[in-house]
């Protein structure tokens, strides 16, 4: 019999045997499955259904044009000036990136519970790969909505990109990562206590009316803003529209302030996650 070491193997398991053993290396071992999970979200989110990717641009479209109607014309909320449909609609598109990391990542371990107990992966590969999926619709309403921007210009809307436009990558990594923290966090808390599941959707939707996606931040009485501006996404939402439409309070204060949230989130997302997946198999 011959003997073997540790030279032998592509991949060693071990105990984590401390709270800050990311193994992050790991997770780069198995991109090729995360390009397998982000394929597999993609795909079948909208496999047997009659408009199949179309639902990527009818939702952010039918979104915008209730939010016209409703917030828009029957409520009257002011929009800095810029056209309803554009003004919602970049509010939808960022948020919509948010949203689905947030929801899709929550649900990590009861969605792979039956995988997460066959076969040994990085688990982190799982919500890294929902981010990424998602990313990809982003890239899409993305574009849809840059097409309703050129169809304004040309109707000679008051409306331009500025500097502010340059973030949009910063942007979308702040978006990533709340999404990504808020959701690893509430996927380890679901899975001693399954009734956080059922606050999920009312969370989120609760959260997106105060964060100015339906209005401006400007339009907020002075004595009430801070509420908006303690919202690590208020800042996100507001460069956005202050690079690609022209009107928004971006500032490099707020980015940072929602930076180091993200960052303080992540990792105890990240160090939380990785605990409850030494023993989640057995509750969940």
């Amino acid at each position: 019999m011959t003997n073997t070491t540790d030279s032998d193997w592509d991949l060693i398991i071990t105990p984590r045997k401390k709270w800050y053993d990311l193994q992050l290396r790991d997770v780069w071992h198995y991109r090729d499955l995360i390009g397998m999970f982000v394929r597999r979200d993609f795909v079948s989110r909208y496999k047997q259904t009659i408009l199949g990717p179309l639902w990527f641009l009818i939702q952010p479209f039918l979104t915008s044009v209730v939010f016209v109607v409703v917030f828009g014309n029957i409520a009257g909320l002011p929009t800095d000036g810029l056209p309803q449909m554009l003004f919602y609609m970049s509010g939808n598109v960022l948020w919509n990136y948010f949203s689905g990391c947030l929801t899709g990542t929550s649900t990590t371990f009861t969605s792979n519970a039956h995988l997460f107990g066959k076969v040994y992966f990085p688990r982190l590969v799982t919500p890294i790969s929902i981010i990424i999926s998602n990313l990809i619709t982003f890239a899409i309403q993305f574009l849809f909505f840059l097409g309703f921007f050129i169809y304004f210009i040309l109707r000679g809307s008051d409306v331009h990109f500025t500097t502010w436009a340059l973030t949009l990558p910063l942007l979308i990594i702040l978006m990533a990562g709340l999404g990504l923290g808020f959701g690893i966090i509430i996927s380890s808390l679901t899975t001693k206590y399954r009734d956080l599941q059922q606050l999920i959707g009312f969370g989120v939707s609760l959260l997106m009316y105060v964060t100015p996606v339906i209005y401006p931040i400007s339009s907020i009485p002075e004595k009430w803003r801070w509420i908006a501006e303690v919202n690590p996404i208020t800042p996100v939402i507001e460069t956005f529209r202050a690079g690609f439409l022209g009107a928004g309070n971006a500032n490099w204060l707020g980015l940072g302030y929602s930076a180091g949230f993200m960052l303080v989130v992540l990792f105890i997302g990240v160090v939380i996650f990785n605990r409850v997946e030494k023993t989640f198999i057995d509750t969940v």
